[in-house]
Protein backbone atom coordinates (compact mmCIF):
# COMPACT_ATOMS: atom_id res chain seq x y z
CA UNK A 1 0.00 0.00 0.00
CA UNK A 2 1.08 3.42 -0.97
CA UNK A 3 -0.11 6.28 1.21
CA UNK A 4 -0.46 9.68 -0.59
CA UNK A 5 -0.24 12.70 1.68
CA UNK A 6 -1.39 15.91 -0.47
CA UNK A 7 -2.92 13.92 -3.39
CA UNK A 8 -6.00 16.25 -3.99
CA UNK A 9 -2.71 18.40 -5.74
CA UNK A 10 -0.86 18.15 -8.29
CA UNK A 11 1.96 16.32 -8.02
CA UNK A 12 -0.05 14.60 -5.43
CA UNK A 13 -2.68 13.83 -7.83
CA UNK A 14 -0.53 12.73 -10.48
CA UNK A 15 1.50 10.51 -8.72
CA UNK A 16 -1.90 8.70 -7.16
CA UNK A 17 -3.09 8.83 -10.87
CA UNK A 18 0.69 7.06 -12.07
CA UNK A 19 0.14 4.15 -9.01
CA UNK A 20 -3.27 3.23 -10.09
CA UNK A 21 -2.47 3.19 -13.79
CA UNK A 22 -0.17 0.59 -12.75
CA UNK A 23 -2.71 -1.17 -10.56
CA UNK A 24 -1.20 -0.47 -7.03
CA UNK A 25 -2.96 0.00 -4.03
CA UNK A 26 -3.11 3.47 -3.19
CA UNK A 27 -4.61 5.09 0.44
CA UNK A 28 -5.25 8.41 -0.76
CA UNK A 29 -4.49 10.62 2.51
CA UNK A 30 -6.93 13.74 2.62
CA UNK A 31 -8.75 16.56 5.18
CA UNK A 32 -11.87 16.70 3.48
CA UNK A 33 -13.92 13.66 2.42
CA UNK A 34 -15.76 14.81 -0.19
CA UNK A 35 -12.25 15.42 -1.83
CA UNK A 36 -11.27 11.66 -0.32
CA UNK A 37 -14.92 10.24 -2.24
CA UNK A 38 -13.52 10.96 -5.57
CA UNK A 39 -10.05 9.47 -4.96
CA UNK A 40 -12.31 6.11 -3.54
CA UNK A 41 -14.68 6.40 -6.44
CA UNK A 42 -11.57 5.38 -8.54
CA UNK A 43 -10.47 2.43 -6.49
CA UNK A 44 -8.04 4.25 -3.13
CA UNK A 45 -8.81 3.51 0.22
CA UNK A 46 -8.92 7.02 1.68
CA UNK A 47 -7.66 7.78 5.31
CA UNK A 48 -8.93 11.33 7.32
CA UNK A 49 -6.05 13.26 8.33
CA UNK A 50 -4.66 16.93 8.91
CA UNK A 51 -1.08 17.10 8.03
CA UNK A 52 -0.93 18.73 11.87
CA UNK A 53 -2.66 15.47 13.78
CA UNK A 54 -0.24 13.34 14.56
CA UNK A 55 -2.41 10.53 15.43
CA UNK A 56 -4.55 10.51 12.56
CA UNK A 57 -1.35 10.49 10.35
CA UNK A 58 -0.02 7.37 12.61
CA UNK A 59 -3.52 5.35 11.80
CA UNK A 60 -3.31 6.98 7.71
CA UNK A 61 0.16 5.78 7.35
CA UNK A 62 0.05 2.29 9.17
CA UNK A 63 0.59 -0.59 7.13
CA UNK A 64 2.00 1.51 4.29
CA UNK A 65 4.66 0.09 2.22
CA UNK A 66 6.03 3.75 1.41
CA UNK A 67 4.46 6.88 2.60
CA UNK A 68 4.67 10.09 0.08
CA UNK A 69 5.08 12.85 2.17
CA UNK A 70 3.89 16.57 0.38
CA UNK A 71 3.78 18.88 3.47
CA UNK A 72 1.81 22.29 3.21
CA UNK A 73 3.51 25.26 2.40
CA UNK A 74 3.45 28.31 4.25
CA UNK A 75 3.36 31.33 1.95
CA UNK A 76 3.20 33.81 4.36
CA UNK A 77 4.89 32.54 7.45
CA UNK A 78 5.30 33.91 10.27
CA UNK A 79 9.30 33.98 11.86
CA UNK A 80 10.86 30.97 12.43
CA UNK A 81 8.58 29.15 10.20
CA UNK A 82 6.76 28.22 13.56
CA UNK A 83 4.02 26.64 11.41
CA UNK A 84 6.07 24.74 9.16
CA UNK A 85 7.86 23.30 12.45
CA UNK A 86 4.30 22.01 14.31
CA UNK A 87 3.77 19.94 10.94
CA UNK A 88 7.06 18.54 10.86
CA UNK A 89 6.52 17.50 13.78
CA UNK A 90 3.56 15.62 13.52
CA UNK A 91 4.77 14.35 10.63
CA UNK A 92 7.78 12.73 12.18
CA UNK A 93 5.50 11.49 14.98
CA UNK A 94 3.65 9.70 12.70
CA UNK A 95 6.11 8.08 10.76
CA UNK A 96 8.25 6.80 13.86
CA UNK A 97 4.49 5.41 15.37
CA UNK A 98 4.33 3.97 11.33
CA UNK A 99 7.45 2.78 10.68
CA UNK A 100 6.77 2.45 6.71
CA UNK A 101 9.37 0.95 5.07
CA UNK A 102 10.54 3.92 2.87
CA UNK A 103 9.43 7.37 2.78
CA UNK A 104 9.41 10.04 -0.38
CA UNK A 105 8.90 13.59 0.53
CA UNK A 106 8.61 16.01 -1.97
CA UNK A 107 11.32 18.80 -1.47
CA UNK A 108 12.48 21.73 -4.00
CA UNK A 109 15.06 23.15 -5.59
CA UNK A 110 17.15 25.55 -3.06
CA UNK A 111 16.47 22.97 -0.15
CA UNK A 112 19.99 23.32 0.08
CA UNK A 113 20.35 26.64 0.06
CA UNK A 114 21.92 28.51 3.69
CA UNK A 115 20.07 31.93 3.37
CA UNK A 116 17.13 32.15 4.99
CA UNK A 117 13.97 31.81 2.15
CA UNK A 118 10.27 30.75 1.77
CA UNK A 119 11.88 27.35 0.80
CA UNK A 120 13.80 27.00 4.28
CA UNK A 121 10.71 25.39 5.17
CA UNK A 122 11.50 22.86 3.08
CA UNK A 123 15.28 22.55 4.59
CA UNK A 124 13.52 22.08 7.88
CA UNK A 125 11.61 18.94 6.71
CA UNK A 126 14.76 17.50 4.91
CA UNK A 127 16.77 17.85 8.11
CA UNK A 128 13.93 15.98 10.43
CA UNK A 129 13.20 13.17 8.01
CA UNK A 130 16.96 12.58 7.59
CA UNK A 131 17.45 11.71 11.41
CA UNK A 132 14.46 8.62 11.02
CA UNK A 133 15.61 4.90 10.89
CA UNK A 134 13.61 4.48 7.50
CA UNK A 135 15.36 5.26 4.23
CA UNK A 136 14.14 8.13 2.61
CA UNK A 137 14.28 10.15 -0.79
CA UNK A 138 13.90 13.90 -1.21
CA UNK A 139 12.60 14.49 -4.60
CA UNK A 140 13.50 18.09 -5.31
CA UNK A 141 11.85 19.74 -8.56
CA UNK A 142 12.74 23.18 -9.86
CA UNK A 143 10.34 25.90 -10.49
CA UNK A 144 6.89 24.29 -11.37
CA UNK A 145 5.56 25.47 -14.83
CA UNK A 146 2.02 25.58 -13.90
CA UNK A 147 2.90 28.80 -11.57
CA UNK A 148 2.48 30.57 -14.84
CA UNK A 149 -1.44 30.01 -14.14
CA UNK A 150 -1.34 33.27 -12.72
CA UNK A 151 -0.28 34.96 -15.74
CA UNK A 152 -3.15 33.54 -18.26
CA UNK A 153 -5.23 36.48 -17.83
CA UNK A 154 -2.55 39.15 -18.30
CA UNK A 155 -1.02 37.71 -20.95
CA UNK A 156 -4.51 36.71 -22.69
CA UNK A 157 -6.16 39.78 -22.15
CA UNK A 158 -3.08 42.79 -22.42
CA UNK A 159 -0.54 40.87 -24.05
CA UNK A 160 1.83 40.77 -20.85
CA UNK A 161 3.16 38.60 -18.16
CA UNK A 162 4.49 40.33 -15.29
CA UNK A 163 7.93 38.44 -14.39
CA UNK A 164 9.12 38.27 -10.66
CA UNK A 165 12.66 36.06 -12.39
CA UNK A 166 14.83 38.12 -13.99
CA UNK A 167 16.46 38.95 -16.41
CA UNK A 168 14.06 38.26 -18.22
CA UNK A 169 16.34 36.38 -21.02
CA UNK A 170 18.08 34.36 -17.91
CA UNK A 171 17.06 30.64 -18.07
CA UNK A 172 15.30 29.04 -14.79
CA UNK A 173 14.98 25.57 -13.97
CA UNK A 174 11.40 25.04 -14.31
CA UNK A 175 9.66 21.68 -14.72
CA UNK A 176 5.76 20.01 -15.41
CA UNK A 177 4.24 18.92 -12.55
CA UNK A 178 3.28 15.94 -14.37
CA UNK A 179 6.99 14.60 -14.59
CA UNK A 180 7.28 15.43 -10.90
CA UNK A 181 4.36 12.97 -10.27
CA UNK A 182 5.83 10.53 -13.17
CA UNK A 183 9.50 10.42 -11.46
CA UNK A 184 7.71 10.05 -7.93
CA UNK A 185 5.89 6.91 -8.85
CA UNK A 186 9.29 5.66 -10.43
CA UNK A 187 11.05 6.23 -6.66
CA UNK A 188 8.53 5.49 -3.98
CA UNK A 189 8.26 1.80 -5.85
CA UNK A 190 12.38 1.39 -5.80
CA UNK A 191 14.12 -0.14 -2.72
CA UNK A 192 17.63 2.30 -1.54
CA UNK A 193 19.72 2.44 1.76
CA UNK A 194 19.62 5.47 3.73
CA UNK A 195 19.05 9.04 2.70
CA UNK A 196 18.82 10.32 -1.06
CA UNK A 197 17.91 13.34 -3.05
CA UNK A 198 16.94 12.94 -6.57
CA UNK A 199 16.65 16.84 -8.30
CA UNK A 200 14.39 17.03 -11.41
CA UNK A 201 13.77 19.91 -14.32
CA UNK A 202 11.92 20.16 -17.65
CA UNK A 203 14.00 18.80 -20.66
CA UNK A 204 15.47 22.87 -21.00
CA UNK A 205 15.79 25.54 -18.91
CA UNK A 206 12.88 28.63 -19.08
CA UNK A 207 13.13 32.41 -19.03
CA UNK A 208 10.89 34.66 -18.63
CA UNK A 209 10.89 35.64 -22.55
CA UNK A 210 10.18 31.92 -23.24
CA UNK A 211 6.97 32.05 -20.90
CA UNK A 212 6.25 34.54 -22.83
CA UNK A 213 6.75 32.85 -26.23
CA UNK A 214 4.58 29.94 -25.12
CA UNK A 215 1.48 32.45 -24.05
CA UNK A 216 1.86 34.01 -27.86
CA UNK A 217 1.82 30.90 -29.44
CA UNK A 218 -1.03 29.12 -27.35
CA UNK A 219 -3.22 32.23 -27.59
CA UNK A 220 -2.22 33.10 -31.17
CA UNK A 221 -1.44 36.42 -30.06
CA UNK A 222 1.93 38.70 -29.36
CA UNK A 223 2.41 38.34 -25.69
CA UNK A 224 5.47 40.17 -23.88
CA UNK A 225 7.33 39.64 -20.74
CA UNK A 226 7.68 42.80 -18.29
CA UNK A 227 9.88 42.51 -15.08
CA UNK A 228 8.12 43.90 -11.82
CA UNK A 229 10.61 45.87 -10.23
CA UNK A 230 11.93 44.54 -7.00
CA UNK A 231 11.66 47.83 -4.92
CA UNK A 232 8.07 47.50 -5.40
CA UNK A 233 7.50 43.57 -4.44
CA UNK A 234 7.41 44.64 -0.49
CA UNK A 235 4.58 47.13 -0.85
CA UNK A 236 2.76 44.76 -3.38
CA UNK A 237 3.14 41.40 -1.45
CA UNK A 238 1.69 43.13 1.66
CA UNK A 239 -1.11 44.77 -0.31
CA UNK A 240 -1.69 41.24 -1.23
CA UNK A 241 -2.12 40.72 2.11
CA UNK A 242 1.39 39.41 3.45
CA UNK A 243 2.46 39.98 6.84
CA UNK A 244 5.93 39.00 6.54
CA UNK A 245 7.27 39.21 2.73
CA UNK A 246 10.51 38.92 3.38
CA UNK A 247 10.99 35.28 3.23
CA UNK A 248 8.92 35.38 -0.34
CA UNK A 249 11.58 38.01 -1.43
CA UNK A 250 14.42 36.40 -0.46
CA UNK A 251 13.38 33.14 -2.57
CA UNK A 252 13.05 35.12 -5.31
CA UNK A 253 16.36 36.93 -5.04
CA UNK A 254 17.60 33.46 -4.65
CA UNK A 255 16.79 32.51 -7.98
CA UNK A 256 17.33 35.94 -9.66
CA UNK A 257 20.81 35.41 -7.97
CA UNK A 258 21.46 31.75 -8.76
CA UNK A 259 22.18 30.83 -4.96
CA UNK A 260 18.62 28.81 -5.58
CA UNK A 261 19.55 26.45 -8.29
CA UNK A 262 20.82 22.70 -9.63
CA UNK A 263 24.58 22.68 -9.64
CA UNK A 264 25.57 21.99 -13.21
CA UNK A 265 27.64 18.93 -12.62
CA UNK A 266 24.70 17.18 -10.03
CA UNK A 267 24.57 13.56 -10.19
CA UNK A 268 21.42 13.85 -8.86
CA UNK A 269 19.81 15.84 -11.69
CA UNK A 270 16.98 14.36 -13.94
CA UNK A 271 15.70 15.71 -16.85
CA UNK A 272 11.63 15.76 -17.45
CA UNK A 273 10.38 15.35 -20.96
CA UNK A 274 7.24 17.44 -20.78
CA UNK A 275 7.71 20.95 -22.61
CA UNK A 276 6.57 24.78 -21.37
CA UNK A 277 4.55 25.23 -24.57
CA UNK A 278 2.66 21.74 -23.80
CA UNK A 279 2.19 23.22 -19.89
CA UNK A 280 1.18 26.62 -21.45
CA UNK A 281 -1.17 25.11 -23.80
CA UNK A 282 -2.84 23.24 -21.11
CA UNK A 283 -3.06 26.05 -19.08
CA UNK A 284 -4.78 28.12 -21.45
CA UNK A 285 -7.03 25.86 -22.71
CA UNK A 286 -8.21 25.44 -18.85
CA UNK A 287 -9.10 28.90 -18.68
CA UNK A 288 -9.77 29.89 -21.83
CA UNK A 289 -8.72 31.61 -24.64
CA UNK A 290 -11.33 34.52 -24.52
CA UNK A 291 -12.62 36.80 -21.95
Amino acid sequence: MYAITGITGQVGGALGSALLEQSLPVRAVVRDAGKGALWAARGCDVALADMNDAAALSTAFAGAEAVFILPPSEFDPVPGYTQARETIEAIVTALIAARPAKILCLSTIGADAVQDNLLTQRTLIEQALSSLPIPVTFLRPGWFIENALWDVASARDEGVIRSFLMPLDKPFAMVATKDIGALAATLIQEDWAGNRVVELEGPRRVSPNDLAAAFAKALARPVRAEIVPRDTWEAMFRRQGATNPYPRIRMLDGFNEGWIDFAEDSAALRKGSIDTDTVIAELVARQGSAK
